[in-house]
């Protein structure tokens, strides 16, 4: 199709708008809009609370105070009283009659729109479109050539146009492109009626949505997928929230102007809510976020959430995560206090609403991964990280956070104001997250202004009963030093085992960094670290120390160092956080470190006993039990907590170091060539027996065998872990593409589960045979 044919379909579709326009106000103060939220001020007192307010605020700025132009024109819609109109008349004259609302005199060429301006689109196409009525016909061309010179054009000229555009989506495709262009489409909205040209203007910034939602990145600019295939958004939860509901502002006042339409990426909306409720944290105060890059923890989603629903492209348990962002502290209005949350307030019916959401998530295009153990207030959050960095995204491939019982204990740095100097020197980099470093350094610091061009990622996602798994990839970002750097994170019932695989160019010092919020002591080999009524002991296993409790902190083969970080959000603060490293340079290392989550029934205590004590362990309450193992080309752990035992083996013949030949070995008689291979087994069992295993998994493994049992085959390595309950078989797995397992079993089983879906049982010959559908 030839440009010619483009534009006489454009100018088409330019006059079906012109037909089609209601008549002002049509963006949101809609005479549908102000009937329905005045019936319901009726019955609802937080709307009537809201309107109070905001009706104050109206009255005080007639008395010459600044005002808010969209509370007045509000309140001119709501009540018709022209005292209003003419208030917000006058706010809008200050916004048309100033030389410029934006630009960038230090940028070459120079910038003649951004944020300022979309800020200036938005506002005076609000009060024109409000007080339309009022207005004379001289007043209303005035406004409109205004509107064109200060907002319109300057933005569409730098960002949209053939023949001065200056910016790109490879350059500019996030945040700023969204509000700019979406704004200035707003208000092309609103002075259409007068406009010609206006109408083209809209057609052509919808069909430009559709490129900027489908941006999939830039090979020579380092560039990231704007949005991940399952609707993350990697510059960050809050400036997702914002980027996102730029646009559906524009499609909103689209809508209500013209008429309703559906777009192909409004399921990646619909999964962009359910990103942001991953990444949430409910809890009994305020709702928290990961605070991934230039975020805060109380960023949200809840705007993209709110105008979803206004559009209609809501589900029924977005009702549960406004819930959760509206019992926060001092926030039950659910943000109803400005005018189009007063008049969007969503409608929800009087039940209970609940989350159907998985327990676990992976963005792999974007490399964040959420694990919890449910979805009630104060439960526990792991959030990993491994993706990209530039820009909002900062340099923390590998790094994790932790959330429990309604605290942020294990965190990421956080940021503070760009034009600080802290911001680039400390916030951006690897130092200030929760990262493997060598010899001091782990990302390069420039990553984050020319991107980094081999990004780190995650890995075969495991989300099992009481076993989760991912697999962080991190090598990439720090490939200057690092030949591998792998980092795997395996949670067991009360236990997070955080696994690092590392291995460099030459020799040199590693250090494990962990970031806290609160409080910190050393506890004979643990670190209690504490925040209020939550706490959880992180305790270093491999490189091997001597026995747990040793009469000294941190022993000799390990050593811990404070250091000083910076407080989120406060530059002129000094917080402490810590570096362990072993106590010898290499250039090959595992380190093995447990955190162990603590609550009511599973509490340390301040006394502990000497190496003469039973196992050499500390006094403590329901404690799980960890003992140390090692062995020929394996180390692991064991863990004893309430009557069941759980070994977990790393087998070092796999971590790359055998070129052409499998990764077999023999671990406590089991047989197997998996990387991690860990087994379940009631206390005072025979280990071993398949009647006494509860569960078994392994991460990249092709077979697991003992006492001439198969417990699973492949011929290509897998990632799985399968349970066994009163004769049924639950399995989460993923692998090859085309993957055939066999099991041994005994007895056919009742029910067969594989990746929560229920599966027919092909079971002949005492064996159970099933593929995978990766």
């Amino acid at each position: 199709m030839n440009v010619r044919v483009i534009i006489v379909l454009l100018l088409s579709l330019g006059n079906q708008l012109m037909a089609q326009h209601k008549p002002h106000p049509y963006l949101f103060y809609t005479p549908e809009s102000i009937a329905d939220v005045k019936k319901r001020l009726e019955n609802d007192t937080l709307l009537n609370k809201a309107w109070v307010n905001m009706l104050q605020s109206a009255n005080k700025a007639l008395e010459g105070k600044k005002g808010n132009p969209e509370i007045l024109t509000l309140a001119y819609c709501m009540t018709g009283e022209v005292k209003y109109a003419e208030r917000a008349k006058e706010l809008l004259f200050d916004w048309i009659n100033k030389d410029k609302w934006d630009g960038l005199d230090d940028r070459t060429p120079r910038w003649n729109s951004g944020l300022g301006t979309a800020r200036g689109c938005f506002q005076t196409a609000i009060i024109y479109d409000g007080i339309y009525n009022y207005l004379t016909k001289e007043e209303r061309k005035k406004i409109v050539e205004a509107i064109n010179k200060l907002g319109i054009e300057p933005a569409l000229n730098d960002w949209m146009s053939t023949n001065k555009r200056i910016h790109s989506l490879n350059s500019m495709g996030h945040n700023w492109w969204s509000a700019v262009v979406f704004e200035a489409g707003i208000a092309s909205l609103a002075i259409m009626t007068e406009d010609e040209q206006a109408k083209t203007r809209i057609e052509e910034i919808m069909q430009a949505s559709r490129e900027w939602f489908s941006f999939s990145g830039s090979i020579l600019e380092n560039k990231p997928s704007s949005f991940d295939s399952n609707g993350g958004f990697y510059e960050s939860v809050n400036y997702a929230n914002f980027g996102v509901s730029e646009y559906l502002m524009f499609r909103l006042a689209y809508t209500n102007a013209l008429k309703p339409i559906s777009m192909p990426y409004d399921n990646l909306l619909q999964k962009t809510v359910d990103w942001f409720i991953h990444t949430s944290y409910p809890n009994s105060k305020r709702l928290m976020s990961l605070n991934f890059g230039d975020s805060n923890d109380f960023s949200n989603g809840e705007r993209v959430t709110k105008l979803m629903l206004a559009l209609g492209l809501g589900k029924n348990y977005y009702q549960w995560y406004l819930n959760e962002i509206g019992l926060s502290e001092g926030r039950e209005d659910l943000n109803i206090n400005t005018p189009l949350g007063f008049l969007y307030h969503p409608k929800f019916e009087q039940i209970k609403a609940s989350n159907p959401l998985p327990n676990a998530a992976m963005y792999k295009d974007m490399g964040w991964a959420t694990f919890r153990d449910s979805w009630k207030k104060d439960a526990t959050l792991l959030g990993v990280k491994s993706g990209y960095t530039w820009n909002h995204a900062h340099a923390d491939a590998g790094s994790f956070v932790l959330y429990h019982k309604g605290q942020y204990l294990l965190i990421d740095g956080g940021d503070v104001s760009y034009g600080l100097p802290e911001y680039s020197s400390y916030f951006v980099r690897s130092e200030a997250h929760n990262v493997l470093l060598f010899n001091g350094t782990a990302q390069d610091p420039q990553d984050q202004y020319h991107a980094v061009k081999n990004p780190g990622s995650l890995h075969h996602l495991i989300d099992a009963n009481n076993l989760k798994y991912v697999l962080a990839d991190a090598t990439g970002p720090t490939s200057r030093n690092f030949l591998r750097n792998y980092r795997n994170f395996l949670w067991l019932d009360k236990v997070i085992l955080i696994l690092d695989d590392v291995k460099t160019y030459e020799t040199g010092k590693f250090d494990f960094l962990l970031h806290f919020q609160e409080k910190a002591l050393k506890k004979g080999p643990d670190l209690e670290i504490s925040n209020n009524d939550a706490s959880i002991l992180f305790r270093p296993l491999f490189p091997e120390t001597l026995p747990l409790g040793y009469p000294h902190d941190f022993p000799e083969k390990m050593k811990l160092e404070e250091r000083q970080g910076i407080k989120d959000r406060n530059a002129k603060v000094k917080i402490p956080y810590f570096a362990l490293s072993p106590a010898e340079k290499s250039r090959q290392e595992k380190f093995l470190n447990a955190i162990i989550l603590l609550d009511d029934s599973n509490k340390a205590v301040e006394t502990f006993v000497g190496s003469s004590g039973a196992n050499g362990t500390a006094a403590r309450t329901n404690l799980p039990i960890i003992e140390k193992l090692s062995g020929e080309n394996y180390i692991g752990v064991r863990i004893k907590q309430n009557g069941k035992i759980t070994d977990v083996f790393l087998n070092l013949l796999a971590d790359g170091r055998l070129m052409h030949r499998n990764s077999n070995i023999i671990i406590n008689g089991w047989e197997t060539d998996a990387y991690i291979l860990s087994v379940t087994y009631p206390e005072n069992t025979t280990m071993g027996s398949l009647e006494n295993v509860n569960s078994f998994f392994v991460s990249n493994g092709s077979y697991l065998r003992k006492n001439e049992k198969v417990y699973f085959s492949s011929l290509s390595k897998v990632f799985m872990n399968v349970v066994f309950t009163n004769q049924a078989v639950e399995i989460e797995a993923n692998g090859q593409p085309i993957t055939n397992i066999s099991m041994d079993i005994n007895k056919k089983p009742t029910k067969l589960v594989i990746n929560k879906s229920e599966k027919n049982i092909n079971y002949k010959n005492n064996t159970l045979q099933f593929n995978l559908e990766n």
